[in-house]
């Protein structure tokens, strides 16, 4: 593996994030459940470490004081400082071990942390994986437990096109206009502001609701859409009555939607290779299927393949300042209300003998931003977890008004039909 590997300059953006708002959690992850007898720590950390050199990145660590900031190998590295375990046995059990691995700091020098969690039912416990989102994106994460947990396959990506003549000149032209496009829709606007509706804590707490996937991808055909579009759908639902029983206007609520932005043949990278997009929510639309008409129209255009071909580009050879602007305006609360991100992790799990039964993730929490929402595809299952700060009214609402939305589409195409 390479000594040194140069930071992306979404890493670096990242980075000016955490250094303007040093008190955030700048954390992410996910949790997956297994049933059966849970292993013990040091059988837990020996099964790590033969699943590592599947996952050379995660023996890295971050060079911050380098011009620019590297990824090195970690000298120091260990098991020891990056998997953890939480019981509830004892006396000085947490109330909450799950809570209390989620909650759990990250040291400085271990951008990612394993917490093997059990205790508090028999034959059940989870695996809770967290790190620095400068660290990764969710496809790599998804990779990461995949690895772990899972068959360790490589995401499906489409081969690219053979290059004709003009093709590299159209892909410029193609890209600038693109970065024109998305630098003034994130530019400021006097009709964009920040909700103060609520005084946050910094504690976040996760809410999650779960749904046979297919529900949602039936949803999606019926319509020709994504199960992606039909979850956006029932967020904008859920959002919109959470909205009138918290008393909190969201008169433009827009979602961060990271899109991928690998190449077919890239799948474990060092840092960040997702490009965020933002797309407005249609909150106000009382029909749930014109609801739907109106989120799959917005990111229509992200899906066609020349857009992904520039987005593409765009990560490949977007510079750091202009890459750094565009983030800080992008994850402003006066831009965006919310990051909502969805990842298909995998079809099934397993550590030793026991089987993974769900998985949900922990969806990044931006400062200012009303929530963190992210869906995650496991087997038979979505589940769609929100992070939310503690002080938020009525946030415990948010996953059964979710669950309430996608009923209501349900509803509203048995009618149809």
């Amino acid at each position: 593996m390479p000594a040194d590997v140069r930071t992306h300059p979404i890493d670096r953006a990242y980075l000016r994030l955490e250094q303007a708002r040093p008190g955030a959690r700048w954390d992410t992850g996910g949790i997956a459940y297994l049933s059966g007898r849970p292993p013990s720590l040091a059988d837990f950390r020996a099964y790590v470490g033969m699943r590592l050199p599947e996952l050379p990145m995660l023996t890295y660590r971050l060079e911050r004081t380098a011009r620019p900031p590297v990824w090195r190998p970690d000298e120091a590295f260990t098991l020891e400082r990056h998997v953890h375990e939480v019981v509830t046995a004892g006396p000085e059990a947490p109330p909450s071990p799950l809570e209390t691995a989620l909650g759990a700091p990250l040291p400085r020098d271990a951008p990612w942390g394993l917490w093997l969690v059990h205790g508090e039912t028999p034959d059940e416990y989870a695996v809770c994986y967290r790190f620095e989102h400068v660290c990764q994106d969710g496809v790599a994460a998804a990779l990461a437990f995949r690895t772990l947990l899972g068959t360790g396959e490589p995401a499906l990506r489409p081969l690219p096109r053979p290059r004709g003549r003009g093709e590299n000149l159209r892909r410029t032209v193609t890209a600038l206009g693109l970065a024109v496009a998305y630098a003034f829709d994130v530019l400021p606007r006097p009709g964009r502001r920040s909700s103060t509706a609520f005084a946050p804590t910094g504690r976040r707490k996760l809410l999650r609701a779960r749904l046979p996937v297919e529900r949602l991808r039936g949803i999606g055909r019926a319509r020709g859409v994504s199960a992606n579009d039909v979850h956006l759908t029932a967020l904008a639902g859920a959002l919109g009555r959470w909205s009138e029983e918290a008393g909190i206007p969201l008169p433009h609520t827009s979602a961060l939607l990271p899109v991928d932005a690998r190449r077919h043949d890239e799948e474990q990278t060092w840092g960040n290779r997702t490009f965020a997009v933002r797309v407005r929510l249609p909150l106000t639309e009382p029909s749930p299927l014109r609801r739907l008409e109106l989120v799959a129209a917005a990111t229509s255009a992200v899906k066609r393949r020349p857009r992904r071909q520039a987005i593409h580009d765009l990560v490949r050879y977007m510079p750091a300042r202009p890459t750094a602007w565009y983030m800080r305006q992008i994850t402003s609360p006066r831009v965006t209300t919310l990051l909502a991100t969805s990842v298909p992790l995998a079809e099934d799990g397993a550590l030793g003998a026991t089987d993974v039964t769900g998985a949900a993730l922990l969806p990044l929490l931006l400062p200012g931003h009303l929530c963190g929402v992210g869906l995650a595809f496991f087997g038979d299952w979505a589940e769609v977890s929100f992070t939310v700060d503690d002080a938020l009214p009525h946030g415990g609402r948010l996953p059964g008004l979710w669950t309430d939305a996608v009923e209501e589409l349900e509803q509203d195409l048995g009618e149809v039909g």
